[in-house]
Parts: structure tokens; sequence; C-alpha cells
């Protein structure tokens, strides 16, 4: 269980990533730091923007060694919680043990990655022991494929969040079918998504926003999250933490649905309430 929140909610930053470069790194990763996102660099950047909460999301170049992550989220209970990424066939015991100190859920980061049969073992032990616990499971995949993975996630009775506006091909964003089978899957009322990181699929401002009000249609801001995805690793040159922030305003424009999207949906997804 992790402990809940003596401090109000003006908003939960759901995701951003820590690390510095005498971390141990995988082999085969798609990106190498050079530079350090450091704890205090973060809390600063929740303090300058008014936020209250956040949530670290694990980096596929730290693979399934959480210990960085969980160290901050041990220092600061009912504040920051963490998503990890883990092997499916991780143990009960160190799943309590990541709860202890405030995971609240896991990332699939599979781009680039061959698509797996979630249905089958040892995925679907996984699946079913998260369902247990109420996890969330972030997807992190291009659009085309999660009309094929979300559902199998869904009959484990799973929570599931999607990252980046669902990572739409950048040369057709809001018209990209996976992205539209995204907005289908709204009316399972068991999907979020993240409108987050939009530099990812596309450089276009008037997309962005066409993609955002058409998320705003389908999931209602009672599904919808904002992320920084601070440091905007390989887009440190286009995206800041201040800009992406002040974005918020032209995505969700609706004042009370803005405070809906920032503070009282992602409170309740994660464990902050």
């Amino acid at each position: 269980m992790t402990e809940l929140s003596e401090t109000a909610i003006t908003g939960v930053d759901t995701h951003a990533h820590l690390f510095h470069r005498s971390l141990p790194l995988v082999s085969g990763r798609r990106y190498t730091l050079d530079y350090d996102a450091t704890e205090a660099a973060y809390l600063a950047h929740l303090a300058a923007a008014g936020l209250s909460h956040g949530v670290l999301v694990q980096p596929s170049f730290l693979g399934t060694d959480n210990s960085h992550m969980l160290d901050v989220t041990r220092r600061h209970p009912g504040k920051i919680h963490g998503i990890a990424a883990v092997e499916p066939g991780i143990s009960e015991v160190e799943l309590d043990r990541m709860a202890a100190v405030g995971c609240v859920g896991i990332r699939l980061n599979l781009i680039g990655l061959p698509l797996e049969d979630y249905r089958s073992e040892p995925w679907a032990g996984l699946f079913r022991r998260l369902a247990e616990r109420d996890w969330v499971v972030e997807i992190h995949r291009r659009a085309g494929d999660l009309p094929q993975i979300v559902p199998q996630l869904l009959e484990y009775g799973l929570r599931v969040a999607i990252d980046h506006y669902g990572r739409p091909d950048p040369g057709l964003g809001a018209d990209d079918p996976g992205f539209l089978g995204l907005l289908e899957l709204a009316r399972t009322g068991r999907v979020w998504v993240k409108v987050s990181a939009p530099y990812r699929s596309s450089d276009s401002r008037e997309m962005t926003l066409r993609m955002s009000a058409m998320l705003r249609e389908a999931f209602g801001p009672g599904r919808l999250l904002w992320g920084s995805d601070w440091p905007h690793t390989q887009y440190e040159a286009v995206a800041t933490y201040a800009v992406e922030y002040a974005a918020l305003k032209e995505r969700i424009p609706d004042p009370a649905e803005r405070f809906q999207v920032l503070a009282e949906t992602p409170a309740k997804l994660y464990g902050f309430v």
C-alpha cells in the first residue's frame, strides 16, 4: 500500500524520468544518456509549475533495474509514485517490496520490439497478479498496434494508460488508423491516454491540437492525463518543461477540464487519493 498524500493536489505530472550517467545501462538500448536528470531538478520543475505530485516512469535504457527510481519514491511517500519495468516472472515478494515504496504500476515499452501473445504465460500470470493489485499498465507503442495489444490486457480487468497520444505515425497524425482505433477504446472505460510528448509523433502544432480535441471528445477529462516527458530524451533541443506545461492550456482550453486532467483524474488513477 502506498501512503496517502496529506498535501493538496494542485496537479500531477504523470510522466517523467530520472537518471544519472553512473547508472548501468542495458545493451541494445536506443538511447545513451550524456547528462543527469536529477531528483532535485525534477522537484524544482514541479514547484515552478505549481504542481504538487509526480509519477516517475522507468526509462528503457535502465532496463528492469528500478532501484534508482524507487529510491526517489521512497524519499517522497505520497508525493512521487513510480511506474516500473519488470520481467513477467517477477516474484510476489518483489512486487510487494516495490508497492511498499510507492510503485503503482508497470510500463511495457514496446517500441522496436516484436509483439507477444499477452494471453499466454508468463504474461498471463503477471497480468492476473497486477489486476489483483489494481496496478496500472502503461503502454508505449506505435498507434497501429494498440488495437491489437490493449484488448488483450483489458481481458484481465486491468487499467491501461497509453503514452504520448498513442504514438501515431508522424505522417498521418490524427488520420492514423491506429489512433482512430485508440479513440474507439474509450468506450471500455478502462483506458487512459497521456496528452504528452506530441513531438515524438509530429512537429505540427495544428495536428497536436486536432488530436487533443479528438481525445477530449472521445475520452473526456476523466480519462486524460498530462505528463511533461521531462527531460525529453532525444528531443531536448525542441522541448522544455515550462513550454510543455504551458502548452496544456491550448490542448485542454477549458479551465475546469484542465484541472481535472492535471489533478483529479491522475490522483485517482495513480493512488494519490
